[in-house]
């Protein structure tokens, strides 16, 4: 099959599926395969594809997210390994690491905490722009503390990860980060958060437990929408002063930030 016809049939597949950006992702797909970039793709569009699209297009038909079905994603600077034992590294996510690096500018060799590490994003992504910082990433799931562990060693990042929970929080810092669960029910949502770690995504009050927990100057969290007035205020209740709200490039209010 040429690729303009590939293109267009696996384009066909994802929108009847009901993948949200079926071009960009059949793009994704077929630029995998062929060992290009998604511009790249139009240099040749006569091109003979072979069938080793077809297994990973049948993937992201089920809805299995699109970074598990190439097995790696883009987050700031880094190339992240992704699949099932994390999350998918998100946009929104980098906003997180923005707020970080700003509140650490003026902050030498800072100590950093990051809770619920999962794929190593955050941590890896602030050790990358700050290789002054000790950064240090706790998770439950030793799945994921797996997955963390190959993306350090794959960029050469020094980052320690271990196993641990939200009392990490309580043995001093500069700074302690989490993007911890925050979605009530999967009930109504995407379909492809049903491939991604339930205990990573399902939970409330943790929020609020960290920044209780957090032997730290500065703390800041990811939340989800229509969230950020209430943890602003936790934050608040918890002795935190300069209390910010930043919103994400969709506008939705997503990180909350506070100091002692």
């Amino acid at each position: 099959m040429r690729l303009r016809d590939a293109l267009h049939d696996a384009e066909r597949r994802l929108g009847a599926a009901g993948v949200e950006t079926p071009r960009v992702d059949a793009e994704l797909l077929l630029a995998h395969v062929v060992g290009t970039t998604r511009s790249g793709l139009y240099a040749d569009l006569d091109l003979d594809v072979d069938g080793s699209v077809e297994p990973l297009l049948r993937r992201r038909e089920a809805r299995e997210p699109l970074a598990y079905v190439l097995g790696e994603w883009g987050f700031r600077r880094l190339t992240l390994r992704t699949d099932a034992r994390a999350l998918v590294p998100r946009p929104e996510t980098e906003i997180v690491v923005d707020r970080c690096l700003a509140l650490l500018r003026d902050v030498p060799s800072p100590r950093v905490l990051d809770v619920g590490v999962g794929s190593g994003a955050i941590a890896l992504a602030l050790k990358d722009e700050r290789p002054d910082a000790q950064v240090v990433g706790v998770d439950v799931s030793t799945a994921a503390l797996a997955l963390a562990r190959e993306n350090a060693v794959a960029l050469g990042l020094d980052v320690e990860l271990r196993e641990g929970d939200v009392a990490s929080a309580g043995d001093g810092w500069d700074l302690v980060v989490s993007n911890p669960p925050y979605v009530d029910t999967l009930r109504g949502l995407q379909p492809e958060l049903g491939f991604e770690p339930e205990q990573a995504i399902v939970g409330a009050g943790l929020h609020e437990e960290i920044a209780r927990a957090a032997d730290a100057r500065l703390v800041v969290f990811e939340v989800g929408a229509g969230q950020a007035q209430g943890v602003a205020r936790a934050l608040e209740a918890c002795g935190y002063g300069d209390v910010r709200i930043t919103p994400d490039l969709a506008g939705i209010d997503r990180v909350v930030e506070g100091r002692r």
